[in-house]
């Protein structure tokens, strides 16, 4: 989090001005500051990630079904599935852990109306090659990107690729706004669209002219948004550094190993991914089990896959077959703890657990 003293100076000018909500100058300066960043012309606050999503497809009029990756949070599946869209779970790359577009291609059929990539872990998901695909069958693309925020591809920020790109500010990420999402375009006409949906339809007083939600955030989350902002460099700056020493910390650990970034690219280094390779002589599952011994918070990130949890596993219960890789990842992969709290003792720690591990 930022500093307490700049957020607070926000809040009590928030009491003075009376402004609660509803597209208050706080979130407008939110907006127009994360564009300028992005360098994209749009970008639409909203109260969370998953409605961003929602109202993303939605703008796109994406319908019969969709393709994406079953490896990601459950929100880029339920987003769709609430509108009555059929999420259709395509492979990934188990070297990026993105999109394999080979997959995709095999999923697409005559109901398929879009494609949603992941740009997971912060990395730039395949765009090149789905675009292609998008453009050959007449498909509209988008992306969640809700963990590559002020990452980049090819020297371009994030945010400009597809239709609408898609940013959660939950308070687990990096950047948060406590609760929080964007969708940021450069198609100014689904821009305007996407205002009136996050406000129930309305095009000022007393006048609704489109079908809508409430999806609006507050001011007081736009506070923490421009405050958190301040500070992303630094936030930034230590993520990187606690990568490089957990980087450094586990180099000699054989049967171990870190999802690597390019450090030729902007990344926020939000996620210290281990992957727990075949030859390692304790499962992944027992090594988040001695890491929760020592008080380490682990995680198997997206285990067991979307495809594996309700309601997915009971209307497409042979999925897995189509999946080997999610399969395969999901079973190695474990994240471990990071940010700006974390002491810096705690890396060498989570190593010296990891490597009497290893001598089992």
């Amino acid at each position: 989090m930022g500093s307490r003293d700049n957020f607070m100076q926000r809040v009590g000018a928030i009491f003075d001005s009376h402004w609660l909500t509803n597209n208050g100058p706080v979130v407008q300066e939110l907006e127009s500051r994360i564009a300028g960043r992005l360098g994209v012309r749009n970008c639409v606050a909203v109260c969370n990630g998953t409605i961003a999503l929602e109202i993303a497809i939605r703008a796109l009029e994406l319908t019969g079904e969709v393709i994406v990756p079953s490896y990601t949070f459950i929100a880029t599946a339920h987003a769709l599935h609430w509108q009555e869209i059929t999420p259709v779970f395509a492979d990934i790359d188990p070297a990026t852990h993105n999109l394999d577009p080979a997959a995709v291609r095999r999923m697409i059929t005559p109901r398929t109306s879009g494609i949603i990539g992941v740009h997971l872990w912060g990395r730039p998901a395949p765009h090149v090659e789905l675009k292609a695909i998008a453009d050959q069958h007449g498909l509209k693309l988008m992306y969640d990107a809700s963990h590559a925020f002020d990452c980049s591809r090819e020297g371009i920020m994030i945010g400009s690729l597809g239709e609408f790109e898609v940013f959660s500010f939950h308070a687990t990420k990096f950047f948060n706004t406590f609760e929080g999402g964007a969708v940021v375009t450069n198609n100014d006409a689904l821009a305007e669209k996407l205002r009136l949906m996050r406000n129930f339809g309305f095009a000022g007083f007393d006048n609704v002219i489109h079908p809508g939600t409430n999806g609006k955030m507050t001011e007081i989350s736009a506070a923490m948004g421009l405050t958190n902002l301040d500070a992303i460099d630094s936030t930034v700056e230590t993520n990187r550094r606690n990568y490089h020493t957990y980087k450094e910390t586990m180099a000699a650990i054989s049967g171990l190993s870190l999802i690597a970034y390019d450090e030729t690219e902007r990344n926020n280094y939000q996620y210290i991914v281990l992957e727990i390779g075949e030859q390692f002589p304790v499962s992944r599952d027992d090594v988040v089990k001695a890491l929760h011994a020592e008080n380490v918070l682990a995680r198997k990130y997206f285990w067991p896959g979307c495809h594996r949890m309700r309601p997915y596993r009971d209307l497409f219960p042979h999925a897995y077959l189509m999946l080997p890789n999610t399969e395969l990842v999901a079973s190695r992969v474990v994240v471990l703890p990071t940010g700006t709290t974390l002491p810096a003792e705690a890396i060498e720690t989570i190593a010296s657990v990891l490597r009497i591990l290893s001598t089992y």
